[in-house]
Formats: C-alpha cells, structure tokens, sequence
C-alpha cells in the first residue's frame, strides 16, 4: 500500500487537495503533519483513517523521517518560502529512496515569484508586458534571479529534481491569485481578492494602489486542486517525462486587473446596499500593507503568467467559475463575516 505525506492539510489548499484524495483514493496511507491536536481533531473527524503526525516545519527529524517512507510527498505548509522544511523532505528523500522505490514529491511555490522586477524597483500599479510561461518560456523562469520570492525554495526542488533524478521525482505547482469555497477540514476561504473584499466593506471604498493598472492572473480552487489530482494519479502510475529541473507547473485560468478588480467589487458592494457607493480610494504601497497586510501588497504588483504544461502534458483543463462570476458570492461572504467579527 503507497503512503502518502502531507503538510498543509489545515490550510485553504492542502485541505482542498486532502479532501479529494481522500475520497478518491481511500486505499492509501495518508499521514498529515499538523502542528496541534485541535486541528488534529478536525482532520479526523471528517478522515477517521487518515493518520495524524504533530510536529511543526522547524521539526526537522519528523519531516526527514515520513520523507524517507512516503511515497508521495505534497507539501503545502508555508511551502513556497521554508528553506528548512524543504531541505529536511529532500534529506529524507535522499535516505529513504532508491531508484526502484523513487519518491514523489508534489511542491507548492507561489506565482509572486513573478513580482520581483516590481518589488526590486518599488513600483506599485503600473502595467508591465512581461509575461512568463513554463513550457517553451521554462528558462526565464528557472533563471530568475536568486533574491526573488519564493525563488530560494523554488531552486531547492527543481535542483535536487535534476541531480537526483533516479530517485526523486519533483513537480512545482505555482498557483496564481486563488479564488472559490474550499473543501477543507478546516480552511475554506483564500486571501487576495477576500481581503480586497474585506477592505473594501470596512473602508467603504474600493483600494487603489498607484495608478491601478497591475495585472495578476487567478485560479479557482477546484481547478488547481484537479491540477493536484492529475500530477498525483501520474506518480501513483509511474509515468515518466513529468518530472525534474524543468517540472514547473503553473495554474491560471485567465487575467485581471488588479484596480478594475476593486472597482468590480465597490459596484457589487454598493449594489447590494453594503456600502453608500461605488467609490475608490487611491493608495501607496506602504498604507495599504500597513492595513491589510502583505495580501494587500499583491493588489500592486505585476505576476503575468500563462500555465501552458499542465494542458499540454496533463490535459488539464480548468472547468470552474470564472472570478467575475464568484465576485457577488466573495462580497456576500466577507459581508457576513463582518457582521459576526465586527457588527460592520
């Protein structure tokens, strides 16, 4: 019976990607890492053969140690940016792996990778016309430069990928802007465009960063979980030609900008008597992390990017709601929230 580990089980997407497999796939082993007995309970209140392990990404025995006995490895926790974490599952790998028994590990970046010509020029809502892809446009990717986000884990993967070929079989999944209700045992609600929400119900105003005209693509939940589900039926069978230093797997559906976003969702707000009008206000960069955080930072910067791999070598194709369709919803949802947290 294959064994599969995973980290981030407790969060909006690994909690997404558990209750597909799960349901799916009930014949395999799955050990979560979670890190304490709260979010255990719920996990096996939902998946009572699901097996629970506690530790936290700075535990690095634990992670060497279900690394070396998992066959399939999904890392989803804080993955994007743990250097640890990411260099204990490669450790693990390392030992635990032979070229008759390789390990599969399935690794979570993050588009915002894509943002560093912005953040290294401090320009915040203007329109750039680069835009990446990761099939013919795989080289760009895989030389940008060191100091960008994500991008020192991102190497970690993708290295060890081509040096350990014979016994590791890496994929990076880097989703975009991420959108729609989860399926999760305990997250459900994403961050970007429900924080933009948020904001825009608390301020009565729609956020502008700069001149508003940074672009951003997105993905609904489900799609980027069918992209999970693809990659993962492939390690359960074996397939090569999936894997290695050039196994970057991007997941968007289409483009947005990032001020017209805002100004969508003062109309819907406004429309539906949550706010007096569809008004916005014009903000820099530093107000408005200060307020919202770094989810609020995305709302400023550039991260074009088309997913051409998956749909050439998976047939993945994203089958959900367009984010136009789920804004109404997403307003509704925050709305609600805010009544409970905040009587707003």
């Amino acid at each position: 019976m294959k064994t599969v580990f995973i980290t981030g089980a407790t969060g909006y997407i690994g909690g997404d990607v558990l209750s597909q497999l799960a349901v799916k796939q009930p014949d395999l082993t799955y050990r979560v890492f979670v890190r304490g007995p709260e979010k255990g309970e719920q996990i096996k209140a939902q998946y009572p053969s699901v097996e629970i392990i506690y530790g936290s990404l700075d535990d690095i025995s634990i992670l060497e140690s279900e690394s070396a006995n998992a066959d399939i490895i999904i890392h989803t926790a804080d993955a994007a940016d743990h250097v640890g974490a990411a260099e204990a599952i490669l450790s693990g790998i390392v030992k635990g792996h032979t070229a008759e028994r390789p390990a599969y590990w399935l690794h979570t970046s993050g588009a915002g990778i894509f943002s560093y010509i912005d953040t290294d020029n401090a320009t915040y809502g203007i329109r750039r016309d680069t835009i990446y892809n990761d099939l013919d446009g795989i080289k760009d990717i895989i030389a940008i430069p060191d100091h960008a986000f994500h991008r020192n884990v991102d190497k970690i993967v993708l290295e060890a990928g081509e040096k350990y070929s014979s016994i590791l079989k890496a994929a990076i999944i880097s989703p975009t802007t991420v959108y729609g209700q989860g399926r999760g045992p305990c997250s459900q609600r994403s961050r970007q465009v429900y924080e933009m929400a948020k904001w825009t119900l608390q301020r009565k105003k729609a956020p502008i960063i700069g001149n508003g005209e940074s672009c951003g693509c997105d993905i609904h939940i489900l799609d980027l979980t069918s992209l999970y589900e693809l990659l993962f039926d492939a390690a359960l069978s074996g397939r090569d030609g999936l894997w290695g230093g050039e196994a970057y797997y991007l997941a968007e559906t289409e483009e947005h900008c990032w001020g017209d976003l805002a100004k969508r969702i003062a109309r819907i707000a406004a429309d539906k008597g949550y706010i007096p009008a569809a008004e916005s206000e014009s903000l820099d960069h530093s107000t408005a992390t200060a307020w919202a955080g770094f989810e609020a930072a995305s709302w400023g910067l550039n991260v074009r990017c088309r997913a051409y791999r998956a749909r050439k070598l998976l047939g993945w194709t994203p089958r959900q709601p367009r984010l136009e369709e789920e804004l109404p919803s997403i307003v509704d949802r925050e709305w609600r929230n805010l009544q409970v947290t905040e009587g707003v």
